[in-house]
């Protein structure tokens, strides 16, 4: 017994409409990844092969800031450190305040202008990406991530703090992510 002609073509146009469902499906997964990126690159690190991994993390969801203008004009802007208490305790950049990433509160910050210039870092720039988007959805305007973060600060030979004295450590969050901290006058802590 066969099924009568409508039976099939009805079939058949089901099938397309799966099909079409199954490929706008995928186009809007696509689409929604590259839309995260509403910014540009604009920085990079020293090293190529590091410049390549901070570039696997980042969506650039927020501007970034290259550590050399970071460093020359850091006297215009606050930094913020989103990693956690443990490796700000280590070491941070100086002056950095202390902002947590898995407790983030941005109510720590009411006494900063809404507009006052805003560096985010953590260890490479993911978690801090994170929390500059957070900050710029509650109205801070003029927030960077530091691209390539504390590893790249201190691959730079830039300073590190504890205390209030200078420092030749960085938590490094674990064994494998040390080997990005390449400058040998640091030490890995994890």
């Amino acid at each position: 017994m066969t099924k009568p002609v409508t039976a099939q073509k009805n079939f058949h146009i089901m099938e397309y409409k799966v099909i079409i469902i199954i490929i706008l499906t995928g186009l809007g997964i696509f689409y929604f990844n590259k839309a995260k990126a509403q910014y540009t690159k604009t920085a990079s690190c020293e090293n190529v092969d590091f410049d390549k991994k901070v570039d696997q993390y980042i969506s650039f969801s927020a501007p970034v800031i290259d550590v050399k203008e970071a460093f020359k004009n850091k006297s215009s802007y606050i930094f913020l450190d989103a990693r956690e208490a443990s490796e700000y305790n280590i070491s941070h950049i100086k002056d950095a305040l202390f902002v947590g990433y898995d407790n983030f509160d941005k109510n720590k910050l009411k006494n900063i202008p809404k507009d006052q210039p805003i560096i985010v870092y953590c260890s490479i720039g993911y978690r801090s990406e994170k929390i500059a988007v957070k900050l710029r959805k509650s109205g801070f305007q003029k927030v960077y991530n530091l691209y390539g973060s504390i590893f790249e600060w201190v691959n730079q030979g830039h300073p590190v703090y504890s205390h209030d004295k200078e420092v030749k450590k960085v938590h490094t969050y674990n064994k494998k992510w040390s080997k990005w901290m390449m400058n040998k006058n640091y030490q890995p802590v994890y």
